[in-house]
């Protein structure tokens, strides 16, 4: 079971996350919403697509674009689509 925690809570935590580049990608269901903020923040990799950002509210403080995924990944990541996956200060451990 992977988990990802930001600020002493648990953001995310599923038994079915897929690995790619050495991220836990956690599925759409697996994320807790409620602390999830859409970003206008989109960037470019060349062989999964354009991704887009969530900011984590968490406990009265923010992480901005902490967590992302592809809504319309390329057909390699296609795996991938609506994964979350995360980076600045969130822990993952499986």
């Amino acid at each position: 079971m992977a988990k990802a925690v930001w600020n002493g809570v648990t953001v995310a935590e599923s038994d079915r996350c897929e690995q790619v580049e050495g991220n836990y990608y956690f599925p759409p269901d697996a994320i807790h919403s409620e602390y999830f903020q859409p970003s206008q923040t989109h960037t470019v990799c060349g062989w999964k697509g354009t991704a887009s950002y969530y900011t984590l509210a968490v406990n009265g403080e923010t992480n901005p674009d902490a967590a992302w995924y592809y809504p319309e990944p390329k057909d390699a990541a296609k795996k991938i689509k609506d994964y979350v996956a995360f980076w600045r200060g969130v822990t993952v451990s499986a």
